[in-house]
């Protein structure tokens, strides 16, 4: 375990705590901290891909209380049906209107939210933060950040990528994978200057493989 003196805790006027006995605790806390790293550095969030998941949860909410309470029967609800015609290629819609009972509408509605987010989870993976470029730089793309820490390990792995692979100012992916013992005391309490000095450095290393492309 990591030693209480280790290092400074970097602007943090108390410390941080994670239940050992808790992976996801673990990850939540060293994902947070990551965040906060990258921020430093120059690097805004990029919040497009989770604005667009809200948004989309949204209406699919909204079309599925519409299709619930809508107040009329066939033939005088025509114009909804049109309406959900017209949603089809996005989906198979229709049952949205098809069934009286409601029952319809809640598994049109699954089937659109479920290819919706089939389609985010594979883009977005293990990402735990997507970036703009830095503020000033020539750098077309910012960075995706991505950890895992498995069931039932201590050895946690961050991994730094460009947000679009397809770039010219694209780089190779760098990471580490290290023992979360390194970074917390015995108690739990996340040594964080420690773990700050590992981030920044995986950070430098990304962009120091840019430079020397």
């Amino acid at each position: 375990m990591a030693s209480d003196g280790a290092s400074a805790t970097p602007a943090k006027a108390s410390p941080k705590k994670a239940n050992l006995l808790d992976p996801h605790s673990i990850k939540h806390l060293l994902d947070e901290t990551i965040s906060d790293v990258v921020k430093s550095k120059g690097y805004a969030e990029d919040t497009r891909l989770g604005n667009w998941k809200l948004a989309i949860g949204a209406a699919v909410i909204a079309i599925a209380l519409l299709a619930q309470f809508y107040p009329k029967k066939f033939p005088q609800n025509r114009e909804f049906l049109l309406g959900c015609i017209a949603l089809y290629p996005f989906d198979s819609v229709i049952p949205l209107c098809s069934d009286e009972t409601g029952f319809g509408s809640a598994f049109g509605c699954c089937q659109l939210a479920g290819i919706w987010f089939f389609g985010c989870y594979t883009k977005e993976k293990d990402a735990i933060m997507f970036t703009h470029p830095p503020a000033g730089s020539f750098n077309s793309t910012g960075l995706v950040i991505s950890s895992k820490l498995p069931r039932f390990s201590d050895m946690y792995t961050l991994t730094i990528a460009s947000a679009d692979p397809q770039s010219i100012s694209a780089n190779k992916p760098v990471h580490f994978t290290k023992s979360v013992t390194k970074w917390f005391t015995k108690e739990g309490v996340l040594v964080e200057g420690l773990f700050w000095k590992d981030v920044e450095r995986l950070i430098d290393d990304y962009n120091t493989e840019r430079k020397g492309k």
